[in-house]
């Protein structure tokens, strides 16, 4: 089988996100938001997902695809079979404007000619009702209306409305503009506006990467890391999702293929990590309110995951639609939402530690209150004894899980620091002693003959979650433990090429067929973390081949083939990269000349 990589590229601007394709075609846009219905889908059916193309008359071509450097505009150069030559460059307005962030629903496609006179034809074909219904073009005086969305769609230009509504070819003799906009029109001079937009948004970007505290190591996979991840973030709550894509599946014929536009809490901890190593406050402090804002059960209890707006109900439904290369089903929803999953308790802890131990947050930032931390080590308390369905979540399997265990721990820790700034002894007992019966059920896992911690307790499964024992120190200095366990997770999980499965025994599904690459980075952080630095740069360097030609990584990755697979880019995979490469920089710590 063939190597297969995702063929896309993507643009953003913390409002909404579309997927371009070497061909020019916007194979993946959602509006207004993330998790909405999506106006072009292609992705997932070629025939119901309309189209959006901008290509030469006789189908003959070759296409480049690169970003405008540390920025997120995407610039996609075509040569016609005749030698001529013209480029489109694809971006989401976002600069800043009177104070605020100006991030509207609008897409611009600038096409300009750069060799020749390229004959193109541009097709707009957006839809509705997840493919089922094709939005009815009207023609105005500079552009398109499309009826049958809940907003007004309209496409405004300064090229041909007749060529554009007939499909039909012609010579690109000069720059133009396609601006499509959801809601509000776009009614001002067009060629300036958009010059205007597309300056401030390179500068915005550019701006953005300057005020990033970015390490030395593989300095351009970082960058590009961190730009994706940004753009994932729904500026205007806060949440991030763990990709702008659903139903990419994890293996071919597997139908393991899950909607992932939501929030979930378990990346909380990793995310806040990354923007806090990027010196990123502003990201942190929205994520922080985001959090605090997400609403409970009559328990006090949190789910996995919530959607960008922190709404609850997330229930999945299966489309009728042909899927990605052919894999069904495709789903909308997340039936996660119901699981159980009590390690997000601990991790909100240590997600909000910086907010109580960093001096750079001033007394009356710390917004959250005493009841707020004293519900989440009640919440500890009370699952301790409780089995869940783990990070993996398994929809037919509950246990002790390891991993649940560790961030039991880690939050109890990251509460006996904040009582301390509290001022409160009654939350430290509480917390210390939390953090004593987490000890406990951590030590359960461990299996004396292999000198590691399992899966959960009463199972001599690995799992490649509890790598996370080694990164988040709970080893301490005890470098020989710590390598021990890693020894033997190596043993059962390491795939060749630094891949890493997270387990491999029968789940609901069968067995998992593919790596995940969020796996494969912490164990590069291990590797670190246990002194093994010239395998852990080694294992980077090799990793870093698993992307595709823009430098966005997979979910997954097949060992075999070197293929891509899962929802794309995942924002999980990035964090790891990044989390990855500050751990690797710091144990370097040399002058900037010697790395």
């Amino acid at each position: 089988m063939e190597k297969h990589t995702y063929g896309t590229g993507l643009i953003g601007n913390c409002s909404y996100i579309a997927h371009i394709e070497k061909n020019t075609n916007i194979s993946w846009l959602c509006l207004p938001r993330f998790d909405s219905d999506f106006l072009f889908g292609s992705m997932l059916d070629k025939e119901k997902g309309g189209e959006f193309t901008v290509l030469p008359q006789n189908g003959g071509f070759t296409s480049r695809q690169a970003y405008k450097e540390n920025t997120n505009i995407l610039e996609t150069s075509v040569e016609t079979s005749a030698g001529e030559m013209y480029k489109v460059t694809d971006f989401a307005p976002r600069f800043l404007n009177f104070d605020r962030y100006f991030k509207p629903t609008m897409l611009v496609r600038k096409i300009e000619p750069l060799k020749g006179e390229p004959k193109i034809k541009i097709n707009c074909q957006p839809v509705a009702n997840y493919g089922k219904t094709k939005l009815t073009p009207t023609p105005g005086s500079n552009h398109i209306q499309f009826a049958g969305r809940d907003q007004q769609v309209r496409l405004t230009t300064n090229c041909s409305i007749t060529y554009i509504m007939e499909e039909q070819e012609f010579r690109l003799q000069r720059t133009i503009y396609l601006v499509l906009t959801y809601g509000n029109p776009m009614e001002a001079p067009i060629e300036s506006t958009m010059e205007k937009f597309l300056n401030a948004t390179c500068q915005y970007w550019r701006d953005w990467v300057k005020s990033t505290s970015i390490p030395n190591f593989y300095q351009k996979l970082v960058v590009r890391s961190s730009l994706v991840l940004k753009i994932h973030q729904y500026e205007d709550t806060g949440g991030i999702i763990a990709a702008s894509t659903s139903s990419l599946p994890e293996s071919p014929g597997s139908t393991r293929n899950w909607d992932y536009r939501y929030c979930w809490m378990r990346d909380a901890y990793y995310t806040l990590n990354v923007f806090n190593h990027l010196g990123h406050f502003e990201e942190l402090e929205r994520y922080f309110e985001f959090i605090q804002n997400l609403p409970v059960d009559e328990k006090g209890r949190y789910q996995p995951l919530y959607s960008i707006t922190g709404s609850s109900k997330l229930p999945e439904t299966v489309a009728d639609l042909h899927g990605y290369m052919g894999n069904k089903p495709v789903r909308f929803g997340n039936q996660a939402y119901t699981h159980i999953q009590n390690d997000l308790y601990g991790q909100v802890l240590v997600s909000l530690l910086p907010l109580y131990a960093d001096k750079r947050f001033i007394e009356s930032e710390k917004s959250h209150s005493k009841p707020f931390i004293n519900n989440l080590l009640q919440k500890i308390e009370e699952t301790m004894d409780e089995k869940d369905a783990g990070l993996w979540e398994f929809r037919n399997l509950k246990q002790e899980h390891c991993y649940t265990f560790l961030f039991h721990w880690a939050g109890a820790s990251a509460a006996v620091k904040m009582a301390d700034r509290l001022s409160d002894l009654e939350m430290k007992n509480k917390a210390v002693e939390l953090k004593n019966k987490a000890i406990k059920k951590i030590e359960a896992c461990y299996i004396p003959e292999r000198k590691a911690y399992a899966q959960a307790i009463g199972t001599k499964n690995m799992d490649a979650s509890t790598l996370q024992l080694i990164t988040m120190g709970y080893f301490g200095n005890d470098i020989e433990s710590a390598n021990n366990h890693l020894k033997a997770l190596e043993e059962d999980l390491l795939a060749k090429d630094f891949l890493f499965y997270r387990y491999k025994h029968l789940d609901d599904f069968g067995e998992p067929e593919t790596t995940f690459l969020i796996c494969a980075f912490w164990y590069i952080e291990a590797l670190a973390c246990v002194n093994r630095l010239d395998e852990a740069m080694e294992g980077f360097e090799t990793l870093s081949k698993y992307c595709n030609h823009l430098n966005l990584f997979s979910e997954d990755v097949d060992q075999h083939t070197g293929s891509q697979w899962g929802n794309f880019p995942q924002t999980y995979s990035h964090v790891g990269l990044l989390n990855a490469a500050y751990r690797i920089d710091k144990k370097l710590d040399k002058p900037n000349f010697m790395i």
